[in-house]
């Protein structure tokens, strides 16, 4: 529940979403997750008015504590409280911490989150007690080991097997019985769309024939330790294509992981900048389009310069491009990826327009 089709002033298409989220649990969906940001705040809101008459009680819903926003015990509370509120239900099945880091982390231990966590378990509010990660394998492993988890949700798509918590993190959780829910497996829609003319070949030069966002579904689904697979559905269109890939999915084999890993060589020579779009970057109190920026870098090296080149000077032109950046750091502090935003904001100026 993270990116919506939405109407030309931003807000969410209300219809259209229902309707989405609707036709996934009448298909099967069990899972659907949320969480205090998504949406500038209303993806909490318009799935709690989805999942009225009834649908409510044929699925899990998911949402996460805005570790930012925790200054004092008393936030714990207060947050959670909030959002049952705006999700208008009396309890939540899961209940993350969102998107750990060391920092974040340690401040969750300073104020003893756990005995809040277990007193709303006791009460019936939260019903699983999880968290979600952004940072060092080392650390994910430490917290894995802190607590008795319910479930853990993590990054893993086919460009970052090796990247954060990774395929090694996700095989520690699973030998610890702790189940895993796969976050950006198409990352932020890289894997599905402006697909290289060599990935594009590749694929279609193998003898089975799938769309390039049912191979990063399918490698994500081919491990054992996943418990379920969130995908940020932008569209009705999107919603069924998943209920049917899902619906089919089969384990790959030996030459079907071979030719990920050539797909994998392809991607990483040419990516610049590991972006997911996911704006936990933004606002930019300075007005810079960071996500956009390196949309447009990513696309000029990897796809066609000219566009790519285009889009970012219209940006600059709105004064939302690099120039405009004075390293704040606030951007940086916020990334789940730990991009060098600063940096890669000079270098994709200097790409692109210098």
């Amino acid at each position: 529940c993270m990116r919506f089709p939405c109407r030309p002033n931003g807000d969410i298409d209300d219809d259209e979403a229902i309707k989405m989220i609707r036709r996934a649990i009448d298909a099967g969906v069990n899972y659907v997750d949320t969480a205090h940001p998504y949406h500038g705040g209303n993806s909490e809101p318009l799935l709690g008015r989805a999942l009225k008459n009834g649908y409510r009680e044929k699925t899990l819903v998911a949402t996460k504590l805005p570790s930012w926003e925790v200054k004092t015990e008393k936030d714990f509370e207060r947050l959670l409280n909030l959002q049952l509120k705006r999700l208008d239900l009396p309890y939540v099945d899961i209940y993350l911490l969102h998107a750990l880091d060391k920092n974040y982390w340690k401040n969750y231990k300073k104020l003893n989150v756990f005995k809040f966590l277990e007193e709303k378990k006791r009460e019936g509010k939260i019903r699983y007690i999880g968290f979600s990660f952004h940072d060092e394998l080392s650390l994910f492993k430490e917290i894995i080991d802190s607590y008795d988890w319910d479930l853990c949700q993590i990054q893993l798509n086919i460009l970052d097997n090796n990247y954060q918590a990774c395929e090694t993190g996700l095989r520690y959780a699973g030998e610890r019985g702790i189940p895993v829910v796969i976050m950006e497996p198409l990352k932020g829609g890289t894997l599905a769309r402006n697909i290289p003319e060599a990935v594009a070949a590749l694929y279609n030069s193998y003898h089975k024939s799938f769309h390039p966002h049912e191979w990063a579904f399918k490698w994500v689904a081919n491990h054992p330790e996943v418990m379920t697979i969130l995908s940020g559905v932008s569209s009705y269109e999107q919603t069924l294509d998943n209920i049917r890939i899902f619906s089919e999915i089969t384990p790959l084999e030996g030459e079907d992981l071979n030719l990920i890993d050539d797909v994998r060589k392809i991607y990483s020579a040419k990516t610049k900048v590991g972006c997911t779009a996911c704006r936990y970057c933004m606002p930019c109190p300075n007005g810079v389009s960071i996500p956009e920026t390196f949309t447009a870098y990513n696309r000029a090296a990897m796809l066609d310069f000219s566009d790519g080149k285009r889009r970012y000077g219209e940006l600059v032109k709105k004064n939302a491009g690099a120039p405009a950046c004075v390293a704040c750091g606030v951007c940086e502090s916020a990334c789940p990826q730990g991009i060098k935003i600063i940096d890669k904001l000079k270098e994709a100026h200097a790409y692109l327009l210098g």
